[in-house]
C-alpha cells in the first residue's frame, strides 16, 4: 500500500502528522510532497518526516496561476512514477488535478468553503470530501462537487492536530522570553497572501490592538512571513516568536490568544485558551462554530476587541467541554476504502 499525501500550508504537518505515523506504523508506503511556502519545510524537519518539495507558491493571481501549473506539471511526472494507491490532502490545488488525470482516487479534506476558486478547481475532481457538518453543503455543490462523494462529521480539522500533544508547561522558559507583566497574550496575524483573502501584507489589522494592549500583557506576535515581522518588529514591547515553535504549549500557557486567521484560533479553543478572532474576511463556518459553542469571541472592531480583552484577561469563565466525532478514525477509513474500491 502506497500512499501519497500533499502538504501545502504550515498547519497540514500537523493535521497530517498522526495519520502518516499510524500508516507508517501499519507497513504503509507513504509519499509526502510539499512546496516552498512559509515555515512548512521548517515544521517537516521539526518533526522528521521526510518530504519531496515540489515547486512553490505565487504572491498575485498571475503568478499563483503559473506556479500551481508547473507543480502540477512536475507532480505529474513524479506521481505517474510512484504510481500510489491513493492520493490524499487538505486545500491542496494540483493533487486533485494530477490524482484524476491519473487515475488514482483521492481523499480531500476541506474546511474552507470561501475559498471558491480553489474549490472550483478541486472539488469536481475528488473521490471523497470530508467535510465539517458546520458548512453548508450547498457551498461545496456549487462549486461542482459530487453530492455523493461528501463525507460529513461533527468538529473541525483541528481535531487531530492535538492527537498526540504533550503539554511543555515551560514554554515561557524554554523559549527564554522576556516577560515583565502577569497576562501574556499571543497573537497572529491575517493570512494576507492567501487567494481568498489577499490583503497588503506590510499591513495588519493587528497594529492597533497591539498598540492599546501592550501596557497590560506581554504581547507575543508569531508573524507568517518577513513583511509580517517587519510590522512588528520595532515595538519594544512585542516580543516576535519565530517557528518552528511548540505552538500548542505557547497558546494553552498563554491568557488570551487573539488571531486574525483560523487555525491558531480554533486551535487554542480546543486547547481551553480564550480567543478572540478578528479575521477581517467573512467568517467561515468552521469559526462559527466555536463561536456558536462559546469557545471564541468574534469582532471586527477594535474598541470591542479591546474591552473583550481587558475582560477575558480578569476572567474568562469556565471552561465549556464540547462533544466531537473522531476525524482521525474517519480519514484512515476512507484512505483503506479507497484503496479496497480500486481493487475491486
Amino acid at each position: 500500500m502506497k500512499v501519497w499525501i500533499d502538504l501545502v500550508n504550515a498547519p497540514h504537518v500537523r493535521f497530517f502528522k498522526s495519520v502518516i505515523d499510524y500508516l507508517k506504523n501499519e507497513g504503509g508506503e507513504v509519499l509526502i510532497t510539499t512546496r516552498k511556502f512559509g515555515d512548512i519545510h521548517k515544521l517537516l524537519d521539526l518533526f522528521e518526516i521526510d518530504y519531496t518539495s515540489v515547486g512553490k507558491h505565487g504572491v498575485t493571481l498571475s503568478q499563483k496561476l503559473e506556479e500551481s501549473t508547473k507543480r502540477a506539471y512536475e507532480l505529474s511526472k513524479l506521481i505517474a512514477k510512484e504510481k500510489p494507491d491513493v492520493a490524499v490532502s487538505k486545500h491542496s490545488i494540483e493533487l486533485p488535478r494530477v490524482s484524476f488525470g491519473l487515475g488514482i482516487p483521492s481523499v480531500y479534506v476541506l474546511d474552507n468553503e470561501h475559498a471558491f476558486a480553489a474549490n472550483k478547481l478541486t472539488l469536481p475532481l475528488c473521490d471523497k470530501i470530508i467535510i465539517p457538518e458546520a458548512i453548508d453543503t450547498w457551498n461545496v455543490l456549487k462549486t461542482g462537487a459530487d453530492p455523493n462523494s461528501l463525507i460529513r462529521y461533527n468538529g473541525t480539522s483541528e481535531l487531530t492536530h492535538l492527537k498526540d500533544f504533550k503539554y511543555n508547561e515551560n514554554i515561557f522558559e524554554d523559549l527564554d522570553l522576556n516577560l515583565n507583566k502577569e497576562k501574556t497574550i499571543l497573537m497572529r496575524p491575517e493570512p494576507a497572501l492567501a487567494s481568498y483573502l489577499n490583503t497588503d501584507c506590510r499591513k495588519s489589522v493587528l497594529s492597533p490592538i497591539v498598540e492599546a494592549l501592550e501596557e497590560y500583557a506581554n504581547i507575543l506576535v508569531i508573524p507568517r512571513f518577513k513583511e509580517q515581522q517587519q510590522i512588528f518588529e520595532d515595538d519594544p514591547d512585542v516580543i516576535l516568536i519565530k517557528p518552528p515553535v511548540d505552538t500548542f504549549s505557547l497558546m494553552k500557557k498563554c491568557d488570551l490568544v487573539i488571531g486574525a486567521g483560523g487555525t491558531m484560533n480554533r486551535e487554542a479553543s480546543l486547547l481551553g485558551t480564550p480567543v478572540i478572532s478578528c479575521y477581517p474576511g467573512k467568517l467561515l463556518a468552521v469559526d462559527k462554530y466555536y463561536v456558536d459553542q462559546g469557545l471564541m469571541k468574534r469582532s471586527t472592531d477594535v474598541d470591542e476587541i479591546i474591552e473583550i480583552s481587558l475582560n477575558l484577561l480578569k476572567d474568562h469563565g469556565d471552561r465549556k467541554e464540547i462533544e466531537t466525532d473522531d476525524l482521525f478514525d474517519l480519514i484512515i477509513k476512507n484512505i483503506y476504502q479507497s484503496i479496497f474500491s480500486k481493487v475491486d
